[in-house]
């Protein structure tokens, strides 16, 4: 006779009961463990004990299967154990003295502010957005001299775009964050509203070789697409790439770019409307070598490396889900040098004087690689 569903379930409900008292029992002792190895400067993280533990308990088992499930439940049960000491290292004081100062606002007047491209460019809009007009600005022709011109203290802050939201990330400046030990504090959004620009006196049909950013010409690809006798070019900036429309008086060209570029060098709008996603924006973020925050920022940066073991990547992000920490962006670049590994970039929100941010970033500075704070902002 089949047993009954329900007693079958009361069964699985005892033994549930059972195993929670037992964790709770677990967790205790995990406790004192870790208030030896605090007394005793021992580091949270055993690999080895860990490995040889996962490899006792699943010798135990009957089955692949169950084997595989034990040494996931363990692995699982051990993390949640790490984390609690993790916890307990802060409330003893001990962790990783914070490199960051809070301050109240940021400096955004008499300030010296350095964009790529050139006026008119989507870099120069975020700029005149974020800080208003009380500041000096130059322009430099790569996003890598913008960080360079940070680093050597001849611009206080850097604009430089970070992600599309039709095109995706900027992957050169993810690069440039791991290059230099520069910090967000701020980010702003534009809307990004390509038009198609040419010489005053030129029409849609003079037209047959258009200039733009890489990134311009894939969120216009439909309108590019449809014009087959086009050939595009890949420029700079899609502000210089106005510039150079304008300067060279050619029938024949025209330059994807934003309206103010293209009023801003004389130029005549033949086509609006031509970007793919209407609602097609750009993010920048507001970049420099002070480390510091404001008091009300609200969204962190990190970015870390991984040993090539499975479960690493979940691993790591389970020390946000413990502390109730919200991510709200991953992503992955190549390691120079390094082939087919990755260094991850992860955005959440929280402010680095929360108590739950500390205990996240205290687990990942031992169970990750080259963990990098990039900013609070």
């Amino acid at each position: 006779m089949m047993p009954d569903l329900q007693d079958l379930r009361k069964e699985i409900d005892a033994i549930d009961n059972q195993m929670t008292s037992l964790f709770e029992k677990r967790m205790e002792i995990a406790e004192q463990v870790a208030r030896f190895k605090i007394e005793n400067e021992k580091p949270v993280f055993d690999r080895t004990r860990e490995l040889e533990k996962l490899k006792s308990v699943s010798q135990k088992t009957h089955s692949n299967f169950n084997r595989c499930g034990i040494q996931e439940l363990y692995q699982q049960i051990m993390s949640i154990s790490r984390k609690r000491q993790y916890q307990l290292l802060q409330e003893h004081g001990i962790s990783q003295k914070s490199l960051f100062t809070p301050v109240d606002n940021l400096e955004k007047e008499n300030v010296t502010v350095v964009f790529q491209g050139v006026e008119g460019a989507y870099s120069h809009a975020a700029m005149c957005r974020f800080f208003g007009n009380s500041i000096q600005s130059y322009h430099v022709d790569t996003w890598k001299d913008a960080m360079e011109e940070i680093k050597h203290g001849r611009a206080r802050y850097a604009v430089l775009p970070i992600e599309n939201s039709t095109a995706g990330i900027v992957q050169d400046n993810y690069d440039l964050l791991t290059a230099y030990d520069h910090v967000i504090v701020g980010e702003q959004i534009i809307p990004c509203q390509h038009v198609l620009a040419g010489i005053p006196g030129s029409t849609l049909s003079d037209i047959q070789h258009v200039y733009s950013h890489p990134q311009a010409l894939m969120q216009c690809r439909e309108f590019l697409d449809s014009n087959e006798n086009w050939c595009t070019h890949d420029f700079s900036n899609t502000a210089a790439a106005a510039k150079k429309v304008a300067l060279e008086k050619d029938k024949t060209q025209a330059a994807i770019a934003s309206p103010y570029a293209a009023e801003y060098f004389g130029l005549s709008v033949l086509k609006e409307g031509i970007f793919s996603n209407p609602e097609n924006s750009t993010r920048f973020i507001i970049v420099t070598k002070d480390k510091i925050y404001q008091k009300a920022a609200h969204k962190i940066s990190v970015s870390y490396e991984l040993p090539h073991e499975s479960g690493s990547l979940y691993n790591s992000l389970s020390h946000f889900i413990y502390n109730g920490l919200n991510m709200t962006k991953i992503e992955s670049r190549p390691i120079a040098n390094r082939n087919w590994e990755y260094r991850f970039f992860v955005d959440f929100e929280g402010n680095l004087s929360d108590s739950a941010v500390k205990n996240a970033l205290c687990g990942l500075s031992f169970e990750v690689q080259n963990l990098r704070i990039h900013g609070n902002y």
